[in-house]
């Protein structure tokens, strides 16, 4: 019989060994049922024991289940150290450690027509322009008459113009501001004026509120070049030295002679697409030498003094100088084109 005991011996040695090499909780749970299941070892041992007389059966039986016990103490023993070694190694990897430095969070950017405004206001100040505000709700006679927009003009319609009680109206243009700004002042003068703008536009390609910047200039020897040079300079500053003007002929009641500005446009370098309609040109704004009457209006005498005005849309700038194929996309709110600009 000792080499039955012996056998035991040897069985349970092998057991408690690979249980140790266990290095992963499923590995020690093919060890276990290997050992313990209903087809281990031990089982198998203790199935044989029915050919053994009783006495000898008993003492068999018995050692055979102080093998099972300590193979399951063992097993016991191996699956807490090894759930340690998991638990442990989570909270290392886990761990905060309250020395290093937090995480940042997303920083914010200025939007872009913000941008552009500050880029066009840093580069006419930079030529000597002073930089003006006015109401954004103001008097007709500021908006229009002052203008030399008459009584009949379309533009006082309310289909395009935005009134609102006490006779006033949401400003159609900066070119308010030139009107404030100019009335009991003495030329020399330049000034720029950014700001917010209203039409009564439904039109899906308009927007009823858009931002322009409006900038004119008075002394006593001005002339259209000096608008174009300006208007040149200003075009490369913000666009590059490769852009494209053109000036076309046009009627504006406050300027005389009148022009309009167009660029070639960047998103197809002038062949022509969807956004400049196959022109290969995009309007930009509108130009001219400031009327007399206008002049008049301001108190100041036309036959001394002659100025220039410009004035354009900021939205529209900042649409193409990013390469936005639409302007909707400067006010949606979509980060996925807000953050590549």
């Amino acid at each position: 019989m000792p080499a039955e005991t012996d056998s035991l011996d040897a069985l349970l040695e092998q057991a408690c060994a690979a249980i140790a090499a266990a290095d992963s909780l499923p590995a020690l749970a093919l060890v276990r049922a290997a050992y313990l299941g209903r087809k281990g070892s031990v089982a198998a041992r203790l199935r044989g024991l029915g050919a053994l007389a009783e006495p000898e059966r008993l003492r068999q039986g018995k050692l055979a289940n102080q093998a099972k016990e300590r193979i399951e103490q063992a097993v016991a023993e191996r699956k807490a150290a090894l759930e340690a070694q998991v638990r442990d190694r989570a909270l290392g990897e886990d761990r905060l450690d309250p020395t290093l430095p937090g995480a940042a969070p997303p920083v914010g950017g200025l939007h872009p027509i913000t941008r552009v405004m500050r880029d066009m206001v840093g580069f006419f100040t930079s030529m000597g322009f002073a930089i003006e505000e006015g109401p954004e709700v103001d008097t007709e006679y500021n908006n229009f008459e002052a203008l030399n927009i008459g009584p009949d003009h379309p533009a006082r319609d309310e289909q395009d113009t935005l009134y609102v009680e006490g006779g006033r109206l949401l400003r159609t243009h900066t070119s308010t501001v030139q009107i404030r700004t100019m009335t009991g002042r003495t030329p020399p003068f330049r000034f720029i004026a950014p700001g917010r703008v209203y039409r009564h536009d439904l039109s899906p390609r308009h927007s009823p509120m858009f931002h322009q910047i409006e900038g004119f200039l008075v002394d006593d020897r001005v002339n259209f070049g000096d608008l174009k040079g300006v208007l040149f300079a200003f075009a490369r500053f913000l666009m590059g030295d490769a852009v494209r003007l053109r000036f076309r002929a046009n009627h504006f009641p406050f300027t005389e002679p009148s022009g309009e500005v167009d660029y070639g446009c960047l998103l197809c370098d002038g062949k022509g697409c969807a956004t400049c309609s196959l022109s290969g040109w995009i309007e930009w704004g509108g130009c001219g030498m400031i009327h007399p009457r206008v002049l008049t209006r301001c108190g100041i005498d036309p036959g001394r003094w002659q100025g220039f005005a410009f004035g354009m849309s900021l939205d529209r700038t900042a649409m193409l100088r990013w390469g936005l194929p639409q302007m909707r996309h400067l006010f949606e709110g979509d980060l996925r084109v807000l953050e590549q600009i």
